[in-house]
């Protein structure tokens, strides 16, 4: 009790800590997007960037399908124990930060749009490697491939900073999520109704929905926008 109070301070802290910096902040705003609707900025979103929203949507809809129902199927159907499931969202959490930096300024120097697949393909096999694991040890692989999510994420976000309009950029980007956001809303709910199908259904469901996405991002988001 004494820890969750402790921590729920400290996050008070840097909370207030964070927007004192971000108030000092000054930014120069550009030109040329003044008085402009929603149905404004999204005319002016670029066929390459509603592609990847495209893209994007399926890849949260697969993450969405299954993410509340992983520790329920890790400690009901594998059957490991609560503190082996720490363990596994550590060795998850740790492999997206051993590969965030490097693979980011490797994207850079290189290509964006391998890495986008790369991480839309790693979300496509963690929900089909959660259900095809049989102990601990086969969970703890399953939970790499889930930190490997984050391997083309800085990539990904560039694309989308790159890809908007500069007058419209900030509105362009916070369209660009609120659209992903309300499309994936019934992900979670969807996941439940077919959890009380067979608890493997959604996983697979999952796996099919990011290799939808996968495909179209590698066919439809050409490398000359990606790069």
């Amino acid at each position: 009790m004494a820890g969750g109070r402790g921590g729920l301070i400290l996050s008070v802290l840097l909370a207030g800590l964070t927007l004192t910096i971000v108030s000092r902040v000054q930014l120069v705003l550009p030109e040329g997007g003044g008085g402009m609707t929603i149905r404004g900025v999204w005319d002016r979103l670029p066929r390459p960037l509603r592609r990847l929203l495209v893209s994007d949507i399926f890849i949260r809809t697969c993450e969405g399908l299954v993410d509340v129902f992983l520790v329920i199927y890790a400690l009901n159907v594998i059957g490991i124990r609560p503190p082996q499931y720490g363990v596994l969202v550590g060795v998850q959490m740790a492999t997206a930060i051993a590969c965030y930096l490097p693979i980011a300024r490797l994207a850079d120097r290189i290509a964006r749009k391998p890495f986008v697949i790369a991480t839309f393909l790693a979300f496509s096999a963690f929900p089909v490697a959660v259900i095809a694991s049989r102990s601990f040890p086969a969970l703890v692989l399953a939970f790499v491939i889930g930190g490997l999510r984050e391997l083309g994420e800085p990539a990904r976000k560039a694309m989308i900073v790159d890809l908007a309009e500069p007058a419209v950029r900030a509105r362009s980007i916070e369209l660009y999520y609120f659209v992903r956001s309300v499309a994936i809303a019934p992900a979670a709910t969807v996941g439940g109704l077919l959890w009380r199908t067979a608890p493997a259904i959604p996983f697979i469901v999952a796996g099919t929905v990011g290799l939808i996405g996968t495909a179209i991002f590698s066919l439809t988001v050409d490398e000359r926008y990606a790069g």
